[in-house]
């Protein structure tokens, strides 16, 4: 079985606490899994910085106008709101965050949820945050090596000792410690460097491409396997997400990438193919009901207005597929 997640709309949300509400409530009574949540601190002025262009010498998809909600606090409050759904962020760029400071906030969440919690990790692009967060944006890769290691000691250690290159803890620990030990850490990435941080480090892998390649993705999960292998891991001990990619139009669309699935047939069609390919999770978004992450993110702030849509959208799907995907 595949477990069935989506998307938060916090774009489509922002501030409406109701309408946060009635989403997260909604999504677990139909029976999904968990809920994602994206991750950016800072948003630039891109009318002050018109060259600017961080994603691969592209220019940025949103600018400080696009509402991004702190995953971290927010799920102390979805914990109290619900029982069963999991929280994991789709990504979360740890990184520029204080390594002992976020191992200790995930086990207090942890805690809070009963255990729902799980992460997809990245180095992220955005370098304006970096220099606000006061992190060196060429080092994030390697930081993010020694994050993942050092928390991982602290949620199932009670005291630690450790010296890297960015981190040094001398005989602590943190208290009390979370009920997952460790909390799951899965990466997003699909540069070499990525894939050998999945490969040898992650509990799984989120792939997220410009186009949808399947050959490329198969290229690619070999090579995650390969990397496993060499650091003596079963590479099918590595779980997948998977997720309708959205085309990004400031790329031009490789001769071999397959259209994106627009229609609800086309959709569960391709949640056949990440089932085959050997995902073990399904993030679902809506494209046929104009709900799918480029539609929501082009949304200015609507409130409420929108979730009951995206919600019987979900609806919609999750029949479709039928309860043996």
């Amino acid at each position: 079985m595949v477990k069935l997640g989506t998307g938060l709309p916090e774009h489509l949300i922002c501030t409406d606490q109701r309408a946060f509400k009635e989403f997260l409530l909604g999504a677990e009574q139909l029976g999904y899994d968990y809920v994602t949540m994206g991750d950016h601190i800072l948003g630039a002025d891109v009318s002050v910085r018109p060259d600017w262009a961080p994603y691969q010498g592209k220019p940025p998809l949103f600018d400080h106008r696009n509402p991004w909600l702190e995953p971290l606090v927010m799920w102390g409050y979805m914990a109290a709101l619900t029982t069963k759904i999991e929280f994991a962020t789709g990504i979360l760029v740890a990184p520029q965050r204080q390594a002992a400071l976020l191992a200790k906030q995930a086990a207090q969440a942890d805690i809070l949820s009963g255990g729902r919690v799980w992460f997809v990790l990245s180095a992220g692009w955005n370098d304006v945050e970096y220099e606000g967060l006061g992190v060196n944006f060429a080092d994030r890769g390697k930081i993010l090596e020694e994050q993942m290691i050092l928390m991982r000691q602290l949620w199932t250690q009670d005291v630690v000792t450790y010296h890297g290159k960015f981190h040094t803890l001398n005989a602590v620990g943190i208290n009390p410690l979370p009920i997952q030990r460790p909390i799951p850490l899965w990466m997003g990435g699909q540069s070499k460097p990525a894939m050998r941080r999945v490969g040898q480090l992650a509990d799984g892998w989120y792939p997220s491409y410009p186009f949808f390649e399947p050959d490329k993705m198969y290229e690619d999960l070999a090579t995650v396997h390969e990397f496993a292998r060499g650091v003596g891991r079963d590479p099918s001990s590595i779980g997948i997400v998977g997720t309708v990619f959205f085309e990004d139009t400031r790329f031009e669309r490789p001769s071999g990438a397959q259209r994106r699935p627009d229609t609800l047939d086309e959709c569960v069609e391709y949640a056949g193919w990440w089932k085959k390919f050997g995902a073990t999770k399904y993030t679902v978004s809506c494209p046929w009901a104009k709900m799918s992450p480029e539609d929501i993110v082009k949304k200015t702030s609507g409130g409420n207005a929108g979730v009951e849509q995206h919600l019987r959208a979900l609806e919609e799907f999750k029949r479709a597929v039928g309860p043996d995907f």
